[in-house]
């Protein structure tokens, strides 16, 4: 469903993506873990068609994303990492116009939108203008719009910013759901203990190199750290943990640092 071949991506002379092979299939609740700066976001934006690889392909279930920019489009459903609404729509007329990007007509868009309103608990809030929502729940509207078109492809960059652990738990279901019914959903974050509850596969990547790819108990066991949670095998991957040590206080210049 979801295929990188050889990709690259460069900022200048900063590689951010380097030499990504990596195929998701239909159903899989795809996990792309990986610290700041690593080259999740610039993944995630190559596969929406926000960004070009400098080289290699994209494909969304075999179409080509940047020869075939909008026909790809069409399958995805993207939630970014900061909840984007324009501040003086209403909730309603939001998921209106995103219905109507996808050609959805008018009386189809208000039927998904009374299901999706009222499965995320936002139904009364339809008709308020997005300057008054919580963060949350602009990030459920948003959540929201991205399955409005019924999409093939789920890709999700932080799920859980802004939302309480009610919303969490809701949103875990609703991922697990999209799954069952053969959508493909991929999925960023930093909250491991998410990533290793609800994933079927994982994908570690670090300075833009895929380190490790498979389920969780494969990585364990290539690792050789069976037993071991996400978080204990990701800071191995990736450097592991840094020493914070403060200097006594009263001392001269005193500064907290940081000891490798």
């Amino acid at each position: 469903m979801i295929s990188f071949k050889n990709v690259t991506k460069n900022y200048g002379d900063v590689i951010a993506v380097k030499d990504l092979d990596l195929e998701i299939s239909p159903g899989e609740l795809f996990g792309f873990i990986g610290p700041n700066g690593a080259g999740k976001t610039t993944t995630i934006k190559m596969i929406t068609g926000l960004i070009k690889p400098t080289r290699g392909k994209v494909f969304l279930k075999g179409i080509n994303v940047q020869q075939e920019p909008e026909r790809a489009k069409q399958l995805v459903g993207y939630i970014p990492d900061s909840p984007f609404i324009y501040e003086r729509l209403t909730g309603r007329e939001f998921l209106h116009l995103v219905g109507g990007l996808y050609k959805m007509d008018r009386k189809t868009i208000e039927a998904r939108m009374e299901w999706l309103f009222d499965l995320f608990g936002i139904d009364e809030w339809r008709d308020f203008i997005a300057a008054e929502y919580s963060h949350g729940m602009k990030q459920k509207v948003v959540f929201a719009s991205a399955l409005v078109h019924d999409p093939e492809i789920i890709v999700i960059d932080e799920p859980m910013v802004g939302l309480d652990p009610q919303s969490q738990k809701l949103v875990k279901e609703v991922l697990r759901k999209l799954a069952e019914r053969g959508i493909t959903v991929f999925m960023s974050t930093h909250t491991l203990a998410v990533a290793q509850e609800i994933c079927t596969r994982i994908g570690v990547i670090n300075h833009g190199k895929l380190l490790k790819l498979g389920t969780l108990d494969e990585i364990r066991k290539e690792a050789r750290m069976e037993g071991k949670n996400l978080e204990d095998l990701f800071l191995s991957l990736t450097g592991g943990q840094r020493e914070v040590w403060f200097p006594e206080p009263g001392e001269d210049n005193f500064q907290p640092q940081i000891a490798d």
